[in-house]
């Protein structure tokens, strides 16, 4: 009796270049129901300033973030993204995320026990050490984000986003996790998705390498506490309407000069709360 010749193997895992993407050596593994940097062509390389985004939506990432310059720099590997879905640490069969309210009310609430596994899966083999790896809840009644919470952000290792829905959360995660509530405005989306998607693109673009050109983070909004000053190109003239002379006279120290009184002067009439905060601080600066 002659043997049966064996199949060749369809195991993806034993083509060279799934061989390639399993190799260790640079790529830094972490806990996941689904090890997706694994099998994507963007992995996450170690060291790399990495965000993770725990959701019920994960399709929605990257999103923007996959365009453009932020996108241009995930796919070199300057940072790494990681959703994680919250829906497969749900309950029972249907794996129930929320529950109602305790004592009452409209809405549901994310269950403290799902968020609590999603968020130590999250947190496995990261720093536990808030001020090095912060975990963000986006939230109405949180912190508003500015320019200075986007920098202390990028000059963390990495963070963690809680992306809510329905009522809210149970605030015993927030308790337990040392969360760290944070706000777009006065208003209210039906997710914090969108919300995670702006705080990262804000943070993501101060990185190293991602703009490829530092200055042009010192001199934008916000950077010296001022709003920006109006921004011109060609044509010279549009319809009847001109560029500003100094801004074609080629004398730097006199075009400097006009930005910094335009900023001051936008942002004492657009935003008075910046130019007060700017005050104190230069009143604060000259008395010492």
């Amino acid at each position: 009796m002659t043997s049966k010749p064996r199949a060749p193997s369809t195991d993806a895992s034993a083509s060279p270049k799934s061989r390639a993407m399993k190799s260790h050596g640079k790529i830094a593994v972490s806990a996941s129901l689904k090890p997706r940097e694994l099998m994507t062509d963007t992995p996450r390389y170690a060291g790399v300033w990495t965000a993770k985004v725990i959701t019920l939506f994960p399709g929605a990432f990257p999103g923007v973030l996959g365009e453009s310059l932020t996108g241009r720099a995930l796919n070199e590997g300057l940072w790494a993204l990681e959703p994680i879905d919250l829906r497969p640490f749900g309950e029972g069969k249907h794996r129930n995320v929320d529950d109602t309210p305790a004592g009452g009310g409209a809405g549901m609430v994310l269950r403290a026990d799902v968020l609590g596994n999603a968020i130590d899966t999250a947190q496995s083999g990261v720093s536990s050490d808030r001020a090095k790896w912060p975990i963000l809840y986006m939230s109405p009644r949180g912190k508003p984000l500015d320019q200075a919470m986007a920098h202390r952000f990028a000059a963390c290792d990495g963070l963690t986003i809680l992306c809510g829905r329905f009522e809210g959360v149970d605030e015993r995660v927030l308790e337990e996790y040392e969360v760290e509530e944070v706000s777009l405005g006065d208003f209210v989306l039906t997710g914090g998705e969108i919300a995670a998607q702006a705080v990262l693109d804000a943070t993501v673009r101060l990185l190293p390498g991602v703009l490829g050109n530092e200055a042009s983070t010192e001199e934008e909004s916000f950077s010296a506490g001022l709003l920006e000053h109006p921004q011109y190109t060609r044509p010279a003239e549009w319809r009847g309407r001109t560029i500003p002379e100094v801004l074609t006279s080629g004398h730097h120290g006199k075009i400097a000069a006009w930005r910094r009184e335009a900023s001051e002067q936008l942002t004492r009439e657009r935003r008075p709360d910046l130019w007060e905060s700017l005050r104190r601080k230069r009143d604060k600066d000259g008395a010492e």
